[in-house]
């Protein structure tokens, strides 16, 4: 079964998660598909506009946690960084269709998307302290710059969840919406986008995002490092041997 499923149709890229039997959770094979999908948009002439999405129950879980725990994110040059450089790097808007669990590098992931619709299920969590790690994909930067230092430090210090309706007034989504009517939204506003004139809608996203590309850089570089190096912490390691365990992780021999 292919994990990453994706269609070309009327200007509009749509990339599914499909690897539901695991809340739709990324491995580093699946990021690097994404990422070849992702970069062959800016060339492909017949893509106007590009639509992520999971199914109604799930976006993504984020992480594989058993890649990271072999010491994948430790590489040089991880899957998920490629990902995270496609991203960037898209010239074409970026639509997110949201249900269900969005976590991890699927909340971050968010702050990157030009617009996000979120389904009344959608629960968006950034739990990298709660694993021992940090931010990353620039969201230390984007998330307090669009919600504001304490609703950022309520979703990163202690990790909570953030229900679609409270995600709407903090402006993180642009609508909620019944699940079942979430991705023929999203499905119908990149039509519309696909329907304008393209070179202009790609102007018009550079010229949004100019003062903010070489901060969002040079965050990413940041980020990557500290990541990289939490992830070989003994809190990260204690972090995901409870998790595998089933259990709460003990901190409390740390400094």
């Amino acid at each position: 079964m292919n994990e990453i499923i994706s269609t070309a149709e009327g200007g509009v890229f749509r990339i599914a998660f499909n690897r539901h039997e695991r809340k739709n959770a990324i491995t580093g094979a699946m990021y690097l598909e994404l990422a070849t999908l992702i970069a062959s948009a800016n060339t492909r002439t017949d893509i106007r506009v590009v639509l992520l999405h999971g199914s109604e129950e799930v976006f993504t879980a984020g992480n594989d946690l058993a890649d990271f725990a072999s010491g994948e994110g430790t590489q040089a040059d991880p899957p998920a960084a490629a990902f995270m450089r496609a991203v960037t790097s898209l010239e074409k808007p970026l639509i997110a269709a949201i249900n269900g669990p969005a976590v991890g590098i699927g909340a971050t992931l968010l702050l990157h998307c030009d617009l996000v619709y979120a389904g009344q299920n959608a629960v968006i969590q950034a739990p990298f302290v709660k694993l021992a790690l940090c931010p990353e994909f620039a969201s230390s930067l984007l998330l307090p710059a669009t919600v504001g230092h304490r609703r950022a430090a309520e979703l990163f210090l202690l990790g909570e969840p953030c229900p679609a309706e409270k995600a709407l007034s903090w402006g993180l989504v642009n609508e909620v919406l019944p699940p079942a009517e979430v991705l023929p939204r999203a499905l119908a506003i990149a039509a519309k986008l696909a329907a304008m004139p393209p070179a202009a809608v790609r102007l018009t996203k550079s010229l949004m995002l100019e003062d903010q590309e070489q901060m969002v850089s040079g965050r990413i570089a940041r980020e990557f490092q500290a990541f990289s190096e939490r992830l070989k912490s003994q809190e990260a390691q204690e972090a995901f041997k409870a998790f595998f365990e089933r259990r709460a992780p003990d901190f409390s021999r740390f400094a």
